[in-house]
């Protein structure tokens, strides 16, 4: 079997523009934006996709930037070959294929089972909203944001498969982006459903299944202030 490790793998647009809308159309069908909030974090989960196939497939930036260095570590490493952009499988001198390396096997582990979960939590949330009732069963029996869990995670399995200096940057900020989107749900949520979701919120992790149960003063005094006059 002829050896591919050495063989570039880059300006290959067409698998950027398929893979990016794979993702990003997935993303779509599952939370069918329809505010600017929605349109935010669908936008900046697309943004990510973007970034990490176009150094995936087009132009490999970060091995540009960090060629010097990794050619004096590790001499003779053909820098622009596909295998060295699993940058773990590089840094770690692994052997072999670094698609059956553990880390790599662990990527797909957390991507597909974020697209899974995303897809599971989108069904509830739909036909929750569609009765104007609360989604508190499938993943939201066990934490209240499901949907924004399962994008970090699809995005966490990424950077294991395939780390870049534009989506180890954007990764920290995009968790806080649906931290603070979630908490405008919550109000959201208060706001039409008062006491049962105060009771919902107390019972159940907003993150974690093993977090912290609430929020439980933060969602009271919001509760408070919206029945001030």
């Amino acid at each position: 079997m002829r050896d591919m490790s050495n063989v570039p793998s880059y300006g290959l647009w067409f698998l950027v523009i398929i893979n990016s809308l794979i993702f990003i159309i997935f993303a779509f069908s599952f939370t069918k934006p329809r505010n600017s909030r929605d349109w935010r974090s669908f936008g900046a989960f697309s943004a990510f996709i973007v970034a990490l196939f176009t150094e995936m497939y087009g132009f490999p930036l970060t091995l540009y930037l960090l060629s010097g260095w990794l050619q004096t570590r590790f001499p003779g490493l053909n820098i622009f070959a596909h295998d060295t952009g699993h940058l773990w499988w590089t840094l770690l001198g692994s052997k072999g294929d670094p698609h059956w390396n553990p880390i790599h096997l662990l990527s797909n582990v957390l991507v597909l089972g974020g697209v899974f979960y995303l897809g599971s939590a989108w069904e509830v949330l739909y036909k929750a909203q569609r009765s104007h009732t609360l989604a508190i069963s499938g993943p939201y029996a066990t934490i209240r944001h499901p949907q924004y869990v399962g994008f970090i995670t699809i995005m966490f399995g990424f950077l294991l498969e395939w780390p870049t200096l534009i989506t180890l940057i954007m990764f920290p900020i995009l968790v806080t982006m649906y931290i603070r989107l979630a908490h405008q749900e919550e109000q959201d949520a208060l706001a039409e459903f008062g006491e049962a979701y105060t009771r919902y919120a107390e019972t159940t992790p907003a993150f974690l299944p093993w977090g912290h149960r609430s929020t439980q003063k933060k969602i009271s005094h919001a509760q408070e202030s919206h029945h001030d006059p």
